[in-house]
């Protein structure tokens, strides 16, 4: 059982919940290591690894992701539990944590519930958009170390729900509004940007529907949210050859001040964590490519643990396990 979670059933679970996250090293001896990991197992470049390293060191020497992940498995399973009072039987779910590039891996939490001797499982990524290449590559790994055969099902998307939706539009009026008080700036000179890490190009001859998925979110934030001036970019791109999803933040932001724009507010739409791809990559490089570009930049706060948030997605799990066989 994830850690802290209320040691309260008396019931052996039946139904696992895999949570899963991207993961990040644990201290910066470490970094070296899981870097190697995202590579399939070809060590970094001196450069490449120097660069990484830095990064982490600006943001304090960690990311803060392991510890939220595991704030949000704590979190679902208690949303889970209270859901059990009006749906279920006590202790039904049992929720594990497993991670893409560092331990605890996605095989470590299949292992765990089995163990626990739960009869199905469902897993659940953290990020609400899909594509063959992040979300489907998680249950490509579980499909592959389920050796037992126990009966599993993949919750492929959620970038529409409403919790989620709701908790969007919500920090993007509190953001906006604060950005407006601070700067003086007028709500018709901030542009909105929702993002998503960017992923290479290919996805879109595959007819992945991970580009237009950020798209929908965005359209449904943006009309809750009233918003007159929005659009949406990508970030985070890997360090490759191949060509990745754009425009880039950078390169919308470039765009900005053409268009009388003064402010601008990010919406990290396609991450629901604190981590270095929030912490480093918005929080520290965009804003000083807006500072050279002379807009004030904010961005939106991170559902983290979020109970409103975590409930939502506990009726996801709800409603995917009406999928599991009988």
């Amino acid at each position: 059982m994830v850690e802290g979670t209320r040691e309260q059933h008396t019931q052996q679970p039946e139904i696992g919940v895999l949570v899963m996250a991207y993961g990040t090293p644990g201290s910066p001896e470490e970094i070296e290591a899981y870097y190697t990991h995202i590579r399939r197992g070809r060590r970094p470049t001196s450069e490449l690894l120097k660069e990484l390293q830095q990064r982490y060191a600006a943001i304090g020497g960690t990311s803060p992701l392991m510890e939220r992940t595991r704030a949000q498995a704590l979190g679902l399973q208690n949303a889970l539990d209270q859901l059990a009072t009006g749906h279920y039987r006590d202790g039904l779910f049992r929720v594990a944590l497993g991670m893409k590039h560092a331990a605890p891996f996605i095989e470590d939490g299949l292992a765990e519930l089995v163990k626990s001797g739960v009869e199905q499982v469902i897993g659940l990524v953290l990020a609400p958009h899909y594509s063959i290449l992040s979300v489907g590559e998680y249950a490509e790994r579980i499909e592959a170390a389920n050796s037992t055969g126990i009966p599993f099902t993949m919750i492929k998307e959620w970038h529409l729900i409403a919790g989620y939706v709701d908790f969007l539009a919500r920090e993007v009026q509190k953001a906006r509004s604060t950005l407006v008080e601070e700067t003086g700036i007028e709500p018709e000179h901030i542009e909105v940007i929702f993002t998503a890490h960017s992923l290479p190009e290919r996805i879109l001859e595959m007819g992945d529907p991970y580009a237009e998925q950020l798209k929908e979110t965005a359209r449904v934030v943006a009309k809750q949210a009233q918003l007159k001036h929005w659009s949406t970019a990508w970030q985070s791109a890997g360090r490759t050859p191949e060509p990745w999803l754009g425009p880039s933040l950078l390169d919308v932001l470039a765009d900005l001040p053409g268009r009388n724009m003064q402010g601008v507010l990010v919406c990290p739409a396609g991450f629901v964590s604190d981590h270095l791809e929030i912490l480093y990559d918005v929080d520290i490089e965009a804003k000083q490519a807006a500072e050279r570009l002379g807009l004030a930049l904010a961005r939106t706060r991170m559902p983290n643990d979020d109970p409103d948030f975590l409930a939502a997605l506990a009726g996801v799990v709800h409603t995917q396990q009406r999928m599991l066989p009988v």
